[in-house]
């Protein structure tokens, strides 16, 4: 049985349990894919930064902050979607 069938008044204790778990597990989600954007970031600037005259750790260094705006980015798509599908889980019938 899926939640969308069923009525929020009839949900169990372990129902609302369940919502709330993956709620959780969804931000908890979004902070990694966070933790790892600035990781890319730091060690993207870090190279530029500490290696200027090295053409190849300037190379590296520009990949790693794209790097870390593609998981940035793909993060918050990520987390934004489960959202928004868990919100629609949680309507009654018919107002999705």
């Amino acid at each position: 049985m899926y939640y969308a069938e069923l009525d929020p008044s009839q949900m169990t204790l372990r129902d609302h349990l369940a919502r709330d778990r993956t709620v959780l597990a969804n931000e908890r989600t979004l902070l990694a894919y966070l933790r790892t954007a600035i990781g890319l970031f730091a060690a993207g600037g870090t190279l530029m930064k500490v290696f200027p005259d090295n053409p190849t750790l300037n190379v590296l260094g520009v990949v790693a902050l794209l790097l870390g705006g593609m998981v940035l980015f793909i993060g918050l798509w990520r987390f934004f979607h489960v959202a928004r599908q868990m919100r629609r889980l949680r309507l009654p019938k018919g107002k999705a």
